[in-house]
């Protein structure tokens, strides 16, 4: 099977673009976040911190919007585009128009005001992430939208991004969230006490650990009939292990091995698994790029030593 061309962003060297034995520098010298499709075949990106960008099917890259904002993450609904930025707001660019608003009704959502950032300044310096949106998705029709903010639970949204109400408990310090590719009501999320999946579109949640080897998980991603859900045992691990649950309610959560090392190189972190179709990469927090092409059966180091991702994304 042809493998897929994979993209993966970094926080500070640009963005590679990944097909067979080959890559590309695409954007050097830049730190490149957020990966996410663009609804179009092609692909969204963060560049700088302020810069939304749209890749073509092509390879070309164009400026969609800018933003005064510290962009975190991206998505595209429909004919919209939703970013969350690092300071726990959420903006919307709809129809074109190269300007990303702000959603006064993602600022008023309930207890917002017990929100707070999971880091500590040590010597100057601050350690962790400022409070922010983490991650963004949307179910399958595009009717309801979830925002992951670090730390502040998932609230959703059920009338396109205009009012948004609390789901899970903002104590679960969720890291990732990423919804079903086919059924509306599938989400799950990953988060400091393990995989969390709700079945009734995040209106209640189940939180599961047994299986993992440490509670704390960072990404998470849908691959067929399986969830995929990395775990380390802290944010700063030197280790990390990728774990496979059936999305059936009776499933248990297990190590993936068939060719995917027992550990990876540090945490899997939000946003460095990525599926599409059969297709599946996860590249880890020492550059290595694993790929499979069989739904996680089987898998290949396709990179080592990619510059410091930040996240991967299948084309």
């Amino acid at each position: 099977m042809t493998k897929p061309a994979i993209l993966v962003a970094t926080w500070g060297d640009g963005l590679f673009a990944i097909a067979g034995d080959g890559s590309t520098q695409e954007i050097a010298n830049q730190s490149v976040r957020g990966l996410a499709p663009d609804g179009r075949g092609g692909a969204l990106a963060i560049v700088d911190g302020h810069s939304l960008r749209r890749r073509a099917p092509s390879g070309e890259w164009a400026t969609v919007a800018a933003s005064e904002f510290e962009l975190s993450c991206c998505m595209a609904v429909r004919d919209a585009i939703y970013a969350g930025t690092d300071d726990a707001r959420m903006l919307c660019l709809s129809h074109g128009g190269g300007v990303l608003y702000p959603i006064d009704g993602f600022d008023n959502v309930a207890g917002r005001d017990a929100w707070f950032a999971d880091s500590a300044i040590v010597n100057g310096q601050r350690l962790g992430p400022p409070l922010g949106v983490r991650s963004v998705a949307a179910n399958s029709n595009g009717s309801v939208l979830y925002a992951n903010v670090h730390v502040g639970g998932i609230p959703r949204s059920m009338d396109g991004g205009r009012t948004w109400q609390p789901t899970i408990d903002i104590n679960s310090d969720v890291h990732e969230v990423c919804a079903h590719p086919t059924d509306p009501d599938l989400v799950a999320a990953a988060s400091a006490i393990g995989l969390c999946i709700s079945r009734d579109a995040g209106a209640t949640w189940t939180a599961e650990k047994e299986g993992l080897h440490a509670p704390h998980c960072s990404a998470v991603a849908f691959s067929g009939d399986d969830i995929l859900v990395s775990a380390s045992t802290d944010p700063f691990a030197a280790q990390g292990r990728i774990y496979r649950r059936p999305i059936r309610p009776d499933g248990n959560i297990a190590a993936v091995e068939d060719g995917l090392p027992t550990w990876t190189n540090g945490k899997v972190d939000t946003g460095c698994i990525a599926s599409s179709g059969s297709a599946i990469a996860v590249v880890d927090r020492a550059g290595a790029l694993y790929l499979s092409t069989e739904f996680g059966r089987a898998w290949s180091q396709s990179r080592s030593e990619l510059p410091a991702p930040s996240s991967v994304l299948i084309c």
